[in-house]
């Protein structure tokens, strides 16, 4: 199986180094994508290399010596040690490797715009009362230019007038050799799954990315002053399956190699025309039932196929078992009589979240999005960073919080009778 872009002229195809992924939005963004607001974003080569890598350090700087330096048609980053003293690192020109800055900001050196991710939100207007904990300029990444094109992640992006300022208050200080290093206000956590972005994966452990890419543990809150213990075996290099945390929305880094053995838009839509073509029937109204075509998304249609969520019972929706003192929120399963929450069960439209490519047999609890065993069993193993101090499992789909023993079930379908 090849990704679209593979499909056509391999040959003529610019280089792609990946895609990052937002995770919580089932194949867009609620009310679409547009420009560089999007669920997903493909890192190509760039016709002329942009990258940059540090060059001279000025140190012991006061406050105008560091704003003249900040004011060269050049990047640079400054350390504000006091208001006496600023550490300020020039960037030069690499031409070796490409350079792509995410984060909440607009202005044009953000390459791709993210917001944070609310659960569930079926509206871009869902999101807007929230107040951002997503830095402005929240992380960049460089790709080598040339073959593995390896890609590494640095916290803080360069801002319009090409600077990343670390205030006082930043946690900041000199390495060993010299250097300055810094962390961010609210941090870029990555976790590294074992065993790559496959069937076999197992959860890595979080940890957070420094200015200059170095790895650390994680403080103790998301904003502490006190940095983590330095991991020196680890690197900042991403690899297949890589999740990056910008406190608000969580993304998942897809290698193009890894694309490539992903199923494509067009094998969900076979596997949903198959499951479809069984005919599977409601067991109390006997009606057929079909998943919605993967445009209708977010419309419950009158053939969505329901399931009881504490048995995994498929049924077309129906007022059966529906007792007023349950708050309409629990309902009976007819089958089996066990009692909980029912819901429709939707098509999980992202294929860059399926671990493989197996018939959509299980479903996430508790918001009903569907896709193969594997995938539900992966994902419901990782703890993904919650506010400034929890994890918890989450549907890749929506980013609902996962409910029950495994936070997934089995779907038990009915065949037609004849």
């Amino acid at each position: 199986m090849f990704s679209p872009d593979q499909e056509n002229h391999p040959s003529k195809a610019p280089v792609k180094y990946g895609e990052l992924i937002v995770l919580g939005y089932n194949g867009s963004l609620p009310n679409g994508d547009r420009g560089r607001r999007k669920s997903r974003f493909a890192l190509f080569k760039r016709p002329k290399a942009n990258g940059v890598k540090p060059s001279t350090v000025h140190i012991a700087c006061t406050p105008q010596a560091a704003k003249a330096i900040s004011n060269k048609d050049q990047r640079s980053i400054s350390y504000t040690l006091s208001r006496a003293q600023t550490v300020v690192v020039e960037y030069t020109h690499d031409s070796n490797t490409d350079m792509f800055q995410i984060g909440r900001s607009t202005e044009s050196p953000i390459d791709f715009v993210v917001t944070d991710t609310v659960p569930g939100s079926q509206s871009n207007s869902d999101t807007q009362s929230v107040q951002s904990t997503i830095s402005r300029f929240a992380c960049r990444i460089i790709c080598e230019r040339n073959p593995p094109f390896t890609a590494r992640i640095y916290a803080a992006g360069f801002d319009s007038s090409k600077n990343i300022f670390l205030g006082e208050k930043a946690a900041k200080w000199k390495t060993s050799d010299g250097q300055m290093d810094g962390l961010t206000t609210n941090g870029v956590l990555v976790m590294h799954p074992r065993n790559g972005f496959t069937e076999d994966s197992k959860p890595g452990i979080w940890r957070e990315i420094s200015v200059c890419g170095n790895v650390f543990s994680l403080r103790e809150t998301r904003s502490a002053q006190q940095r983590g213990k330095m991991v020196e075996i680890e690197t900042n290099q991403l690899q297949d399956g890589s999740l990056i945390d910008l406190c608000g929305a969580t993304l998942l880094w897809r290698t193009a190699e890894g694309l490539s053995h992903t199923p494509t838009v067009k094998h969900l839509e076979a596997l949903r025309q198959e499951i479809n073509a069984a005919r599977p029937q409601c067991p109390v109204g006997f009606n057929t039932l079909a998943f919605p075509s993967m445009k209708r998304k977010d419309v419950v249609d009158e053939k969505q196929p329901w399931v009881y969520l504490n048995c995994g019972h498929v049924h077309g929706y129906h007022n059966w078992g529906n007792k007023e003192e349950r708050d309409g929120k629990d309902r009976e399963c007819p089958m089996c009589r066990s009692v909980g929450p029912y819901v429709p069960l939707w098509l999980g439209c992202e294929a860059g979240f399926y671990v493989d490519a197996g018939p959509p047999t299980h479903a996430f609890s508790p918001c009903g999005h569907v896709c193969s065993e594997k995938t539900t069993a992966y994902w419901s193993q990782i703890p993904l960073p919650h506010g400034t101090h929890t994890f918890h499992a989450a549907c890749p789909f929506c980013a609902h919080q996962l409910a029950g023993e495994q936070g997934y079930i089995r779907l038990i379908f009915q065949g037609p009778l004849d």
